[in-house]
């Protein structure tokens, strides 16, 4: 009996070690959300051996030690029921997303909580239909969902993960805010996001990954029109979109314009001079009315003669023109009371063509390829005129026009050697031809640079861990009339995520990232800009390499989620905007490295949404700075949070959302970021419409601040601007949607992202 039973737990401790899953994700083709308590069947054969349910969230997991080939058979009331055949094996298998289609008893069927899964190292969200009906927009939508370290501003409608932008993807491909912010809310069927950036996009500039995933439309056509203007306020913002499908093609137009015309902007400043033999202390009071329009205009044509094939290209152009005045009193220990007026102007335009065409081999192999030409002219005029006495004034004048002509270029290949593994690689170029007039002053810098990068990433799933490790080569030539360099710069990223259960998740991020100087931070020329300072470039600035590391963990069970996450972020050779004395009262601003910059972040971020119609969405960010220049060492700890609240009932949502803005330091520069609070009141009359009224910046009078400090021994100074423009400001905005017929399926759309940027304008 002993020797059986020996042998029985031999056999079952065998079978067990040998056990492979089974996963999958069950959604709705027509609502794209997930469906819940859908019946999940295997068989072998004719045999029926496990049974299961899909879960709140979608998924279903089979642990069986079968490795012979098997049916999965899923059905749920209201849908039609699906086949899957899978092959004989004992290796963990991913079945991915499933799609259910509509049956004619789908009406009964109500999905409403948000469904929230993590996957191959990123966060995946199917917005609930409460979250839908209380989202205006699709920033309004990505306020509510639990996306941690995204930031989104309604204000000013922009996107933030770790200060800067995320790289966007709309339907697997670039797009810009501008497209994100032409979306309807409704059209959305996933959003996938990831903190990290991934290695394909690491040398954009970007922090973090979003992409968005449309639901699929038939032939027809949309106008989307959205526009703001406050009460009180010179102030508009616009959307106007409208786009057109039959057969394989399709047409976007999209017109994006903003205007802006403050009068009631103030700086207050107290600075210092200190040098060796010289000081003068400065105080100055400004008055600086300023007023901008732009206006962003693209044509997108989009060809897909077949499901593997996509071919697009777009035209966009955004001229931009902008100025602003300064009219002030100064005064300090040496020149005694005098006014300042400053006048400065610029002009900008740049049209751009983008073209990219993709093609899968088949299930395992994707080529993309895409060229983006680009022709910049920027016209910028600057004039400050110190009136000492009627008899004595000085002016500083910096005329400057710049024209770049650049083209960038990529081939990125994607190999899935199965569902658990992939294999991708890429190879993108940028070249750009730069001229800076500078008028008046007998000097044209010719500017040129020729940027690569070479990377490639491996990813891999062994049961519940996902792992992915990416590195690359970023190589630069650049010449700056004759003076020529050359960087050579490893980037490199590794991410492991473990999926313990369906409520909990784990992550750990790992990236190195080079950031070269630019052009015109290096070019050698000096321009004074006030009786005491002068402007210029350093040619013997250092390469940047920034180190972060990041740990989180992720909790969600049905409408609630709270993440904690620690991060840790090393920058070598930070490059920052410092003042040095050069000797008989002149003093020189340029960009110089930091010999030390670290921040710490602890961040706390809950959740809870569709309780009897309200939501909330908090979270805490504790930061700790260390910044060394030379022998002078400073430390920093900030606390910065944000708040959204609503509340949906019908056709009227009430929503709240409110920042509490810390301070930031880097170099000798302590700066405290942006405030912000808004109530908004949305009525949706119908399917067309939706009205709404916000109240911006309540109960203060100066509207928005930016106080900063300098702790330079050579140029301490105290800084305090605000825009009395936006207090109490009362803002109008109104949406117009119409379909006529639909569109095709939009997950082919190619939305293209122009995003040459020029770096080479000295702007002094």
């Amino acid at each position: 009996m002993k020797v059986l039973y020996l042998f029985t737990l031999s056999l079952l401790l065998s079978l067990t070690a040998s056990a492979r899953n089974i996963t999958g994700l069950v959604y709705s083709d027509s609502t794209m959300t997930v469906v819940a308590d859908a019946v999940c069947k295997l068989h072998e054969g004719d045999t029926e051996i496990l049974r299961a349910t899909t879960g709140e969230n979608g998924i279903f997991i089979f642990r069986t030690g079968n490795k012979e080939a098997l049916t999965l058979e899923i059905d749920k009331d209201g849908f039609s029921g699906t086949v899957i055949l899978i092959d004989a094996g004992n290796k963990d298998i991913d079945l991915g997303q499933i799609a259910l289609s509509e049956a004619s008893t789908l009406d009964e069927l109500q999905v409403e909580a948000t469904s929230v899964v993590q996957s191959k190292g990123r966060t995946i969200v199917y917005p609930s239909q409460a979250d839908l009906n209380a989202s205006a927009t699709t920033l309004s939508l990505l306020q509510k969902l639990p996306l941690a370290g995204l930031f989104a501003d309604p204000i000013n409608r922009s996107l933030t993960v770790r200060n800067g932008a995320p790289m966007i993807l709309i339907n697997g491909i670039p797009a810009t805010m501008s497209d994100v912010n032409s979306l309807k809310p409704g059209d959305i069927a996933k959003i996938e996001y990831s903190y990290i950036t991934p290695a394909r996009y690491a040398d954009k500039g970007k922090n973090g990954f979003l992409s968005i995933t449309l639901k699929e439309r038939e032939d027809g056509g949309q106008v989307y029109l959205w526009g703001r203007s406050a009460v009180n306020t010179a102030f508009l913002d616009a959307n106007l979109q409208a786009s057109y499908h039959q057969g394989p093609s399709q047409f976007t137009l999209q017109y994006s314009p903003s205007w802006r015309n403050y009068q009631d902007a103030y700086d207050y400043s107290s600075m210092q001079y200190i040098g060796d033999d010289f000081k003068v202390d400065i105080e100055q009071h400004d008055r600086n009315p300023f007023n901008y329009h732009m206006h962003g205009v693209s044509l997108k044509y989009d060809f897909a003669p077949s499901e593997r094939t996509v071919f697009s290209a777009r035209f966009s152009a955004t001229p931009t023109s902008s100025s602003n005045r300064i009219m002030g009193t100064m005064s300090d220990n040496i020149l005694g009371e005098y006014d300042m007026k400053s006048r400065n102007s610029s002009r900008d335009f740049t049209p751009s063509l983008d073209m990219f065409l993709r093609h899968d081999f088949n299930a395992k192999n994707s080529l993309e390829v895409q060229v983006v030409g680009t022709l910049s002219s920027s016209d910028y005029r600057r004039d400050n005129n110190y009136n000492l006495n009627s008899d004595d004034d000085l002016q500083y004048i910096n005329d400057i026009n710049n024209r770049r002509r650049s083209l960038i270029s990529e081939v990125s290949y994607v190999h899935n050697f199965d569902q658990s593994t992939s294999l991708s690689g890429g190879v993108q170029n940028s070249v750009s031809h730069n001229t800076n007039e500078y008028l008046g002053q007998n000097f044209k810098p010719v500017l040129t640079d020729n940027n690569n990068y070479i990377y490639a990433r491996f990813a891999k799933q062994i049961n519940r861990v996902y792992l992915t490790a990416a590195s690359g080569a970023k190589m630069l030539w650049s010449r700056n009339n004759n003076i020529r360099r050359h960087y050579i710069r490893n980037m490199s990223s590794a991410n492991i995520t473990w999926y313990p259960n369906q409520k909990w998740t784990f992550e750990g991020v790992f990236s190195y990232s080079p950031s070269l100087p630019s052009l015109s931070a290096l070019t050698n020329h000096e321009v004074q800009v006030s009786p005491y300072l002068w402007s210029n470039g350093n040619p013997d600035l250092k390469t940047s390499e920034n180190f972060f590391y990041s740990i989180a963990g992720i909790y969600q069970h049905r409408k609630f989620s709270v993440v904690l996450q620690a991060a840790y972020n090393n920058i070598k050779n930070g490059v920052f905007n410092d003042v040095v004395y050069m000797g008989g009262g002149k003093f020189m601003s340029q960009s110089v490295n930091a010999d030390k910059y670290t921040g710490m972040q602890g961040s706390l971020m809950l959740r809870v949404s569709d309780i009897y119609g309200f939501g909330a969405n908090a979270s805490i960010d504790l930061t700790r700075y260390d910044s060394r220049v030379g022998n002078w060492d400073y430390h920093l700890t900030s606390l910065f949070g944000r708040l959204n609240l609503w509340w949906n009932k019908g056709p009227w949502t009430i929503s709240y959302y409110r920042k509490f803005p810390g301070k930031t330091l880097f170099g000798y520069n302590v700066s405290k970021q942006e405030n912000g609070d808004a109530l908004q009141v949305e009525f949706r009359p119908d399917k067309h419409w939706t009205l709404s009224a916000g109240w911006w910046y309540m109960f203060d009078k100066k509207g928005t601040r930016y106080p900063s400090w300098s702790h330079s021994p050579v140029n301490p100074a105290v800084n305090d601007r605000y825009i009395k423009d936006n207090g109490n400001m009362v803002c109008l905005s109104a949406i117009y949607t119409a379909d006529f017929g639909a569109l095709f399926k939009r997950n082919i759309r190619r939305s293209l992202n122009n995003n040459d940027s020029n770096n080479s304008l000295l702007k002094n």
